[in-house]
């Protein structure tokens, strides 16, 4: 496989190991790599969306993931769970060119959303960290 054939994306939700969609991406995935980009994360039930926008810049905000190494295929497969169609068609998601926030030589795509849609923000940085909060509250209660 080429080094073309290779394409980095940066999952920060469903995706994640031991996540809903990790079974989706896990067939495509070559490598992966923790890492954080800018922006902040909202809350949309079942999954997170990333927010890349003034608020999220303002406020210095990262959000917490993993690069993973995939290749056409699972980017393929990705542009399909994400509703990602085209530049310039009605998505879903936005898929979009980023450098890591603390290792800019890593970068590649990540789906986002360009505002929050009126969904609640999730606290902290950790999409994973916010479900375990969930958990461990329920379990209190």
């Amino acid at each position: 496989m080429s080094v073309r054939d290779k394409i980095t994306v940066f999952a920060y939700g469903s995706l994640l190991p031991g996540l809903i969609n990790h079974a989706v991406i896990a067939p495509f995935l070559m490598h992966s790599r923790s890492g954080m980009i800018a922006g902040r994360l909202v809350n949309v039930g079942a999954y997170p969306a990333a927010v890349r926008d003034q608020a999220a810049r303002a406020d210095g905000a990262v959000i917490e993931g993993l690069w993973l190494t995939i290749d056409r295929a699972g980017l393929a497969v990705l542009d399909e769970l994400e509703e990602f169609y085209g530049i310039e068609e009605n998505n879903d998601y936005d898929r979009v060119w980023v450098q890591d926030a603390g290792a800019p030589e890593l970068e590649g795509w990540v789906y986002i959303w360009p505002s929050d849609r009126g969904f609640p923000p999730v606290p902290g940085s950790s999409w994973p960290d916010f479900i375990n909060s969930l958990t461990t509250k329920l379990k209190l209660s």
